[in-house]
Protein backbone atom coordinates (compact mmCIF):
# COMPACT_ATOMS: atom_id res chain seq x y z
CA UNK A 1 0.00 0.00 0.00
CA UNK A 2 2.87 2.52 0.89
CA UNK A 3 4.77 1.58 -2.26
CA UNK A 4 1.66 2.49 -4.58
CA UNK A 5 0.94 5.72 -2.64
CA UNK A 6 4.95 6.31 -2.83
CA UNK A 7 4.81 5.59 -6.49
CA UNK A 8 2.04 7.90 -6.80
CA UNK A 9 3.59 10.66 -5.76
CA UNK A 10 7.14 10.62 -7.65
CA UNK A 11 4.81 9.92 -10.84
CA UNK A 12 3.28 13.05 -9.67
CA UNK A 13 6.65 14.90 -9.21
CA UNK A 14 7.93 13.89 -12.82
CA UNK A 15 4.63 15.24 -14.07
CA UNK A 16 4.79 18.36 -12.70
CA UNK A 17 8.26 18.82 -13.38
CA UNK A 18 8.20 17.82 -17.25
CA UNK A 19 4.43 19.21 -17.54
CA UNK A 20 3.32 21.37 -15.02
CA UNK A 21 0.76 21.12 -12.65
CA UNK A 22 -2.20 22.13 -14.36
CA UNK A 23 -1.50 19.96 -17.22
CA UNK A 24 -1.87 16.68 -15.61
CA UNK A 25 -4.91 13.93 -14.60
CA UNK A 26 -5.24 11.43 -12.04
CA UNK A 27 -5.54 9.37 -15.02
CA UNK A 28 -1.97 10.08 -16.79
CA UNK A 29 -1.03 8.55 -13.25
CA UNK A 30 -3.40 5.90 -13.36
CA UNK A 31 -2.17 4.48 -16.72
CA UNK A 32 1.81 4.37 -16.71
CA UNK A 33 1.31 2.90 -12.59
CA UNK A 34 -1.31 0.22 -13.84
CA UNK A 35 -4.03 1.29 -10.83
CA UNK A 36 -7.48 2.73 -11.12
CA UNK A 37 -8.06 6.41 -10.28
CA UNK A 38 -9.53 4.93 -6.90
CA UNK A 39 -6.65 3.77 -5.92
CA UNK A 40 -5.38 7.40 -6.63
CA UNK A 41 -8.17 9.22 -4.71
CA UNK A 42 -8.15 6.54 -1.80
CA UNK A 43 -4.22 8.21 -0.78
CA UNK A 44 -5.41 11.65 -1.99
CA UNK A 45 -8.96 12.46 -2.28
CA UNK A 46 -8.35 15.88 -4.21
CA UNK A 47 -5.21 16.80 -6.26
CA UNK A 48 -4.44 19.35 -3.89
CA UNK A 49 -3.46 16.93 -1.49
CA UNK A 50 -1.37 15.17 -3.80
CA UNK A 51 0.20 18.53 -4.42
CA UNK A 52 1.28 18.78 -1.00
CA UNK A 53 2.40 15.80 -1.26
CA UNK A 54 4.71 16.21 -3.76
CA UNK A 55 6.18 19.27 -2.32
CA UNK A 56 6.42 17.92 1.71
CA UNK A 57 8.45 15.11 -0.39
CA UNK A 58 10.65 17.60 -2.00
CA UNK A 59 11.11 19.60 1.04
CA UNK A 60 11.91 16.81 3.40
CA UNK A 61 14.64 15.27 0.78
CA UNK A 62 15.94 19.00 0.69
CA UNK A 63 16.09 19.45 4.39
CA UNK A 64 18.21 15.29 4.48
CA UNK A 65 20.27 16.98 1.85
CA UNK A 66 21.12 20.02 3.63
CA UNK A 67 21.54 18.69 6.54
CA UNK A 68 24.49 16.25 5.32
CA UNK A 69 25.90 19.52 3.67
CA UNK A 70 26.09 21.24 7.05
CA UNK A 71 29.65 19.98 7.93
CA UNK A 72 31.08 20.97 4.21
CA UNK A 73 32.67 24.76 4.01
CA UNK A 74 30.05 26.60 2.37
CA UNK A 75 31.48 27.42 -0.66
CA UNK A 76 31.05 23.44 -1.14
CA UNK A 77 27.23 23.41 0.25
CA UNK A 78 26.57 25.54 -2.57
CA UNK A 79 28.04 23.48 -5.45
CA UNK A 80 26.19 20.31 -3.93
CA UNK A 81 23.10 22.65 -4.17
CA UNK A 82 24.01 23.88 -7.96
CA UNK A 83 24.68 20.19 -8.36
CA UNK A 84 20.92 18.93 -7.14
CA UNK A 85 19.82 21.78 -9.92
CA UNK A 86 22.73 19.72 -12.07
CA UNK A 87 20.64 16.73 -11.50
CA UNK A 88 17.41 17.73 -12.76
CA UNK A 89 19.03 19.20 -15.70
CA UNK A 90 20.34 16.11 -17.00
CA UNK A 91 16.68 14.22 -16.22
CA UNK A 92 15.17 17.36 -18.58
CA UNK A 93 13.52 18.51 -15.37
CA UNK A 94 12.96 21.80 -14.41
CA UNK A 95 13.00 22.28 -10.50
CA UNK A 96 9.67 21.96 -8.25
CA UNK A 97 10.04 25.43 -7.09
CA UNK A 98 9.92 26.65 -10.61
CA UNK A 99 7.28 24.90 -12.72
CA UNK A 100 5.28 25.71 -9.57
CA UNK A 101 5.52 28.95 -9.88
CA UNK A 102 3.75 30.46 -13.04
CA UNK A 103 0.71 28.51 -12.34
CA UNK A 104 0.57 29.30 -7.93
CA UNK A 105 -2.51 31.98 -8.70
CA UNK A 106 -4.30 28.74 -9.72
CA UNK A 107 -4.06 26.99 -7.04
CA UNK A 108 -6.20 26.63 -3.72
CA UNK A 109 -4.98 28.55 -0.53
CA UNK A 110 -3.43 25.33 1.02
CA UNK A 111 -1.25 24.40 -1.74
CA UNK A 112 -0.21 28.01 -2.63
CA UNK A 113 0.72 27.84 1.37
CA UNK A 114 2.90 24.78 0.74
CA UNK A 115 4.69 26.39 -2.37
CA UNK A 116 5.73 29.79 -0.20
CA UNK A 117 6.60 27.31 2.40
CA UNK A 118 9.32 25.73 0.20
CA UNK A 119 10.09 28.66 -1.57
CA UNK A 120 10.94 30.63 1.79
CA UNK A 121 12.81 27.27 3.37
CA UNK A 122 15.14 27.19 -0.09
CA UNK A 123 15.55 30.89 -0.04
CA UNK A 124 15.90 31.05 3.68
CA UNK A 125 19.02 27.90 3.29
CA UNK A 126 20.67 29.59 0.51
CA UNK A 127 20.97 33.29 2.51
CA UNK A 128 22.18 31.56 5.30
CA UNK A 129 24.63 29.56 3.52
CA UNK A 130 25.62 32.84 1.68
CA UNK A 131 25.52 34.95 4.58
CA UNK A 132 28.35 32.41 6.23
CA UNK A 133 30.48 31.77 3.38
CA UNK A 134 30.82 35.83 3.02
CA UNK A 135 31.72 35.56 6.82
CA UNK A 136 34.46 33.45 6.26
CA UNK A 137 35.85 34.86 3.17
CA UNK A 138 34.62 32.14 0.43
CA UNK A 139 32.07 34.43 -1.19
CA UNK A 140 31.94 37.83 -2.01
CA UNK A 141 29.16 39.49 -3.33
CA UNK A 142 27.28 43.19 -2.45
CA UNK A 143 24.20 43.47 -0.70
CA UNK A 144 21.98 41.48 1.53
CA UNK A 145 22.59 37.31 1.56
CA UNK A 146 18.65 37.56 1.14
CA UNK A 147 18.43 39.16 -1.54
CA UNK A 148 21.44 37.36 -2.99
CA UNK A 149 20.14 34.09 -2.54
CA UNK A 150 16.67 35.14 -4.28
CA UNK A 151 19.25 36.18 -6.97
CA UNK A 152 21.30 32.53 -7.21
CA UNK A 153 17.76 30.65 -6.87
CA UNK A 154 15.98 32.34 -9.85
CA UNK A 155 19.34 32.10 -11.58
CA UNK A 156 19.48 28.49 -11.02
CA UNK A 157 15.90 28.01 -11.97
CA UNK A 158 15.86 30.09 -15.58
CA UNK A 159 19.23 28.03 -16.20
CA UNK A 160 16.89 24.97 -15.90
CA UNK A 161 14.17 26.47 -18.34
CA UNK A 162 16.93 28.13 -20.40
CA UNK A 163 18.40 24.78 -21.21
CA UNK A 164 14.86 23.56 -22.80
CA UNK A 165 14.92 25.58 -24.98
CA UNK A 166 18.41 26.62 -25.89
CA UNK A 167 20.14 23.06 -25.15
CA UNK A 168 22.42 21.73 -22.39
CA UNK A 169 24.90 24.13 -23.08
CA UNK A 170 23.13 26.79 -21.47
CA UNK A 171 22.96 25.10 -18.32
CA UNK A 172 26.45 25.21 -17.79
CA UNK A 173 27.05 28.56 -18.96
CA UNK A 174 24.97 30.06 -16.50
CA UNK A 175 25.50 28.12 -13.14
CA UNK A 176 29.56 28.01 -13.70
CA UNK A 177 29.13 31.67 -14.31
CA UNK A 178 26.78 32.15 -11.26
CA UNK A 179 29.14 30.09 -8.98
CA UNK A 180 32.41 31.84 -10.25
CA UNK A 181 30.94 35.71 -9.53
CA UNK A 182 30.39 34.55 -6.35
CA UNK A 183 33.64 32.70 -5.44
CA UNK A 184 36.24 35.15 -3.57
CA UNK A 185 38.45 36.06 -6.27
Amino acid sequence: MQDTKEKIVALADQLIRTRGYNAFSYKDISDPLEIKNAAIHYHFPTKTDLGIAVIDTETERFRVHTAKWAAMPEDKQLKQLFDTFGSKHKQGFVCLMGTLSPDYKTFPEPLQEKVTGMSAAFTDWTAQCLDNGRKKGLFQFDGEPYDRALLVLSNLLASLLMSRVMGPKAFNKITGQLLKDLLKK
